[in-house]
């Protein structure tokens, strides 16, 4: 028997707003991390479903207060998620990378978008209608568990973040953030890295400082020699010096 592909093969999209109808799109569905544990027969039959759509940056997109009517996956790109203040203020709350998806409460919800997503550079995301997401929630045990797991760190994180922003001292806020960000080491040995760091202005947003603040703080930690730039992010060189400046004196 033939084993079926996980390569979805776009055909030219109708000519509507950010449908992407790039003949040469492919998607690989299992390298997206909720649908890896998917069988043959289920990838083949969510590939129909998928639809394509490319953003430039800054575009919007998720609206909150919209309809939740999909669930959709990161193909390339970055995004942010954020909040608006009653007074205009945008509020950045986290960043998505390429593989993460989004919009999952109120699909599971049926209930509006609680949060707005900016595309932080040219964008590709996969939109999955939400009866076929709710279908893929309930008959696939594989994202069932995958999905549990997600909201279960989401609450954890949305609670860390809270924490952060309670901290009065702000340099203690940016090295939290930092703290919050980073990634374990792939390998042994390996040092822990921020990868897809926000711009500093986007990191002043979401920690509720100025531009400014972020950068004497980096360019601070840069000088003690407790991070540097390298080319996967921002090393963190020094993590124990890091949680000392965290935990403060």
């Amino acid at each position: 028997m033939t084993k079926a592909t996980d390569t979805e093969q776009l055909a030219p999209a109708p000519a509507e707003g950010n449908e992407a109808s790039a003949q040469n799109v492919q998607v690989h569905l299992r390298r997206i991390p909720l649908l890896a544990g998917l069988s043959d027969e289920e990838v083949q039959r969510l590939k129909p479903e998928l639809r394509f759509r490319q953003y430039n940056k800054r575009d919007i997109v998720l609206q909150k207060g919209a309809a939740g009517d999909g669930l959709l996956f990161l193909l390339s790109g970055q995004l942010q998620v954020i909040d608006v203040t009653e007074d205009g203020r945008a509020i950045g709350l986290r960043m998505l990378a390429p593989g993460d998806f989004f919009g999952e409460i109120a699909v599971i919800n049926g209930s509006q978008r609680t949060a707005s997503v900016v595309a932080m550079s040219s964008v590709l995301v996969a939109f999955l209608p939400a009866p076929a997401a709710l279908h893929l929630f309930s008959h696939s045990p594989s994202v069932a568990n995958l999905m549990l797991r997600h909201l279960a760190a989401k609450i954890q994180r949305d609670s860390e973040f809270r924490s952060l922003l309670s901290i009065n001292n702000t340099s203690r806020r940016i090295y939290t953030y930092l703290v919050q960000m980073k990634s374990a080491p792939e390998q042994p040995g390996e040092p822990e890295v921020v990868k897809n760091l926000p711009t500093h202005q986007d990191i002043a947003n979401m920690i509720n400082t100025s531009r400014e603040t972020v950068t004497r703080a980096l360019t601070s930690l840069v000088q003690q020699g407790i991070i540097q730039k390298g080319s996967q992010g921002l090393i963190i060189v020094d993590p124990q010096g890091l949680q000392k400046l965290v935990e403060g004196p």
